[in-house]
């Protein structure tokens, strides 16, 4: 029985493989669009306006992958995914990638038959409240009623914190972000707990966003990046070097503004990124202008960052961990050579 067990495993195993191996750089090339798994609506990651048109740092992974692939960013479809609903679709197929405030772990990279393809954006979770509460740390919401997304490393952490801290809380739980944020509005719990980037995100929402703060202490680590599925080597190559073609373009000075400047370039390793010298694109399976494109339509990662979640727009956030590692933060491409 055990060796049947384990043949019926391989088998399974040995399925997921080929179906994976069936390219999704391939699928992608011959439909001319990516289909792209966000959020269900978090202003500065990924967010619809009225007229159905997506922004957002984690909706320009998407369309610079499709600017290395297609060759034109705007060829991207998107589906609104729950925190729920998310890693089936990709699993599934229903999505080429996940780009959605996602947190990088152990067991979702592993036992989840996922890749992370890196991480554009590195965040920790934190806590809102209403100022009128008198609190000014987590330390003192001990019995508090705290709103949280269901089937998300929020909830654990929610958990681990109280219960490391000899703490009692209530959970108040729901599937959609948006329900989170009304019965929070609405004054169903005492805290609305995600990753501090989400807070900033969605006390936008709120009927008197002045009114809530953000507790200073960050209880976990949430590095959010694009997810791919296992098995599809050629893909996941394409979206991991995406990123850092975005980050090298940054180091290097090379903007949406520039890119074509840059193209006459002394510097080998400028040259080397916008396909004037060298096969990198061969590598990869797509054209040697791919990280031109990505750089010409997207922008490189700072543009992204400052475009959407910057200390000039309404999140008002800091690079922080976000910025460069030579400006002291962890983003930190992979050599484009």
């Amino acid at each position: 029985m055990k060796v049947l067990t384990s043949l019926v495993i391989a088998g399974a195993a040995l399925a997921m493989s080929t179906a994976a191996s069936a390219g999704t750089l391939e699928d992608v090339t011959e439909k001319g669009f990516v289909q792209c798994g966000v959020s269900q609506g978090l202003p500065g990651f990924s967010n619809p306006d009225e007229n159905g048109n997506w922004t957002g740092i984690d909706v320009d992974i998407c369309r610079a992958v499709a600017a290395a692939v297609l060759g034109d960013a705007s060829m991207v479809k998107f589906t609104p995914l729950s925190a729920k609903e998310r890693f089936t679709a990709l699993q599934s197929g229903e999505v080429d990638i996940l780009s959605r405030n996602t947190t990088w772990t152990l067991v979702r990279d592993t036992a989840l038959g996922l890749n992370f393809a890196g991480v554009n954006y590195y965040d920790g979770q934190g806590f809102m409240i209403r100022k009128d509460m008198g609190v000014k740390s987590a330390m003192e919401l001990d019995g508090a009623s705290a709103c949280v997304n269901i089937g998300t490393t929020t909830e654990l952490n929610l958990s681990d914190f109280f219960r490391a801290n000899n703490m009692k809380f209530n959970p108040v739980v729901f599937e959609k972000a948006d329900e989170v944020v009304a019965a929070y509005d609405a004054g169903r719990c005492d805290v609305y707990t995600t990753d501090q980037s989400g807070l900033a995100a969605q006390r936008q929402k709120l009927k008197e966003p002045d009114a809530h703060m953000i507790l200073p202490e960050i209880i976990s680590k949430e590095p959010l990046g694009p997810v791919v599925r296992h098995g599809d080597d050629k893909w996941f190559d394409v979206v991991k070097w995406t990123l850092y073609a975005m980050l090298e373009a940054e180091e290097f000075g090379v903007n949406s503004g520039n890119v074509d400047k840059m193209k006459d370039s002394d510097n080998p390793g400028i040259r080397r990124l916008l396909g004037v010298e060298g096969d990198g694109g061969k590598s990869l399976g797509v054209r040697d202008d791919w990280a031109y494109n990505i750089v010409k339509q997207v922008g490189n990662y700072g543009e992204s960052f400052d475009r959407y979640v910057g200390p000039n727009t309404p999140l008002a956030l800091e690079r922080g961990l976000n910025a460069l590692w030579k400006d002291g933060g962890l983003q930190y491409a992979m050599p484009v050579r």
